[in-house]
């Protein structure tokens, strides 16, 4: 397969260089920054992002230009557009008319923007529903699932999942990055994959707290299954079906966002249980925490269909500061009693 990857952050150079290690593939990594690309070409390193971790001697090095994005795409089997949720609206528009299947790396809600008749949504939107915003006739879907990137590009074991309305973008993806090291399952509900990986970045910030405060085993195993409760609700509503939250896109993502040391969103409440303000918290972690910029999102989502997130409101009220850490936990425990359902 002829496979491009738009954009060179972590993520994409790891799934870039797990492909690249087949010789049944041609890869291409688009790189918008002109410095970085010339950086990696000489070294043959993301040093970036992924310090230490040689690139794949196949792995063909583009990009710098607008234009040359152009040129990458064109011709391939697949493209994968490896960029924050932040970008994904402006990336897929100008992708709008690649025949090819398209698939993203994204996770999280997109914050509220003006749509084309300049009116402010109340709310942020999935990648599914920007898509279907600006880019209808694309075939794609998402790849997501516990995973990261450092590992990945190690060629550690991995598992995801492949998620599309589409059959043949299931196909792509999971031809494109099944192999020796990375297990690809196919699903078509997009829906549930990609509010399982939304939701889980903002559960990762109150676990990162909760284990900054040292509360316990106890506590950060109450957190993690309430909240697959809270990211259940949220994902039933608007759609998807409950047993892909126990899949590797929920169950398996909420797992290890919240309890890897690798986690940047996990990491995040670390250090504001530390004492650490957000700005220098996020400052520190020199790569996106996608978790600080959906959270707001994600409640309110959650409050137009009437579903109730208290762990990811008490996140949002620590993230603007309307609330210590320990007062966050304080609110949570303090809540009346309830039966346990999701």
């Amino acid at each position: 397969m002829k496979i491009a990857i738009v954009g060179a952050g972590a993520w994409g150079t790891a799934l870039g260089i797990s492909a690249a290690s087949s010789s049944r593939h041609e890869l291409t990594l688009w790189v918008r920054d002109p410095a970085q690309l010339a950086a990696m070409q000489i070294q043959r390193v993301n040093t970036r992002y992924l310090p230490g971790i040689p690139l794949s001697p196949s792995l063909r090095l583009a990009g710098g230009s607008t234009d040359s994005l152009d040129a990458s795409v064109q011709g391939q089997d697949l493209v994968v557009v490896a960029t924050p949720i932040a970008g994904l609206r402006g990336m897929l528009q100008r992708l709008n008319q690649v025949t090819a299947p398209v698939a993203w790396l994204s996770k999280g809600f997109e914050a509220p923007v003006a749509d084309i008749s300049h009116s402010l949504e109340p709310f942020g939107l999935l990648a599914h529903e920007i898509r279907a915003q600006v880019a209808i006739n694309l075939r794609a879907g998402a790849l997501s699932g516990p995973s990261f990137a450092q590992e990945v590009a190690c060629g550690q074991p991995t598992a995801l999942v492949a998620a599309s309305e589409h059959a043949d973008v299931r196909e792509a993806l999971v031809a494109a990055f099944h192999g020796p090291s990375l297990r690809v399952y196919a699903n078509e509900d997009i829906v549930g994959v990609e509010v399982g990986g939304a939701v889980k970045n903002v559960l990762a910030i109150a676990t990162g707290l909760c284990d900054g405060l040292n509360l316990g085993l106890n506590a950060r195993a109450a957190l993690i299954t309430r909240g697959l409760a809270e990211m259940t609700r949220l994902g039933v509503a608007l759609g998807a079906r409950p047993e892909t939250f126990t899949g590797l896109s929920g169950l398996g993502d909420l797992v290890l966002t919240s309890t890897g040391d690798l986690s940047r969103n996990r990491k995040v409440g670390l250090l504001l249980a530390q004492g650490q303000t957000l700005q220098q918290a996020v400052d520190s972690l020199g790569h996106v925490a996608e978790g600080v910029y959906c959270a707001r999102t994600v409640v309110q989502r959650a409050q137009s269909l009437g579903v109730d997130m208290p762990i990811s409101r008490g996140v949002v009220a620590l993230l603007d500061g309307q609330m210590k850490p320990a007062q966050a936990v304080a609110a949570l425990m303090g809540r009346d009693p309830t039966a346990e359902a999701v």
